[in-house]
């Protein structure tokens, strides 16, 4: 298994990055000549084929919805952290609330359409050796997704969970996010399997286990004190890692 393991790396990885180069420029013509709207249809369309790639490993991604998310509100995705691959496909399935993510400044930098993605697309961008800063980022992240009526992903980890074992849930940019955003929801999201395509390290990648994401009942903002809210939502997450 291991052996086909390196033969299907080689190839995704290929794919992968050609993918990346392919959609910058695309990226850059959609954001000159339709605005933020071209770039996130652009951003859309790459996700959806970044998703069909893993295939290439015998990875489907699956989705577990029994809940309507309201639209025409703000949603804070939050959830569960277990590789890069998570991005993608919360990207493309929930693409009509235009999630938009609190990422680590380093990667506005040096990475083909993700980063390009990152500094023009409306990401909340944190220097986690500055606190002064990742706050100013996020109060104006949340005050952009309030305006826009677009949504938030936030992974409260901080950090991914090699292993797939929860790490606590720190309540800081959660805070901040609902703060700005109350009359908006929260949906918890449950992401399985994401960590074994890393089960080997960087290379080979694992192969044949389904990403999973499980949608859980949107919360309302204001329905009850903020600590009751994170214990809420990161309580129904770490129950349904499998």
């Amino acid at each position: 298994m291991k052996i086909l393991s390196y033969f299907l790396s080689s190839i995704f990885a290929a794919v992968f990055f050609l993918l990346l180069l392919i959609f910058h420029p695309i990226q850059w013509l959609g954001l000159k000549l339709g605005g933020s709207n071209g770039h996130q249809s652009v951003v859309d369309i790459m996700n959806w084929f970044l998703v069909k790639s893993l295939l290439i490993l015998g990875v489907p991604v699956k989705i577990k919805n029994d809940y309507d998310i309201p639209v025409g509100k703000t949603i804070i995705f939050v959830s569960n952290h277990q590789s890069m691959f998570d991005i993608s496909p919360i990207i493309w399935y929930f693409r009509k609330h235009i999630p938009k993510f609190v990422s680590k400044k380093e990667l506005s930098k040096g990475i083909p359409s993700i980063s390009f993605n990152l500094r023009n697309g409306g990401a909340a961008l944190i220097d986690r050796k500055d606190p002064k800063q990742a706050i100013t980022e996020l109060i104006n992240f949340s005050k952009k997704i309030n305006k826009n009526k677009w949504s938030a992903t936030i992974f409260p980890e901080g950090t991914r969970s090699k292993t797939g074992k929860p790490k606590k849930f720190a309540p800081n940019g959660l805070n901040i996010l609902t703060k700005y955003n109350k009359e908006g929801y929260v949906v918890p999201l449950t992401i399985n399997n994401s960590w074994k395509v890393f089960k080997y390290g960087k290379f080979p990648l694992g192969i044949g286990s389904p990403i999973i994401i499980t949608v859980h009942e949107p919360i309302k903002i204001d329905a009850m004190p903020f600590k009751e809210l994170l214990e809420k939502t990161e309580a129904v997450i770490t129950a349904h890692i499998k």
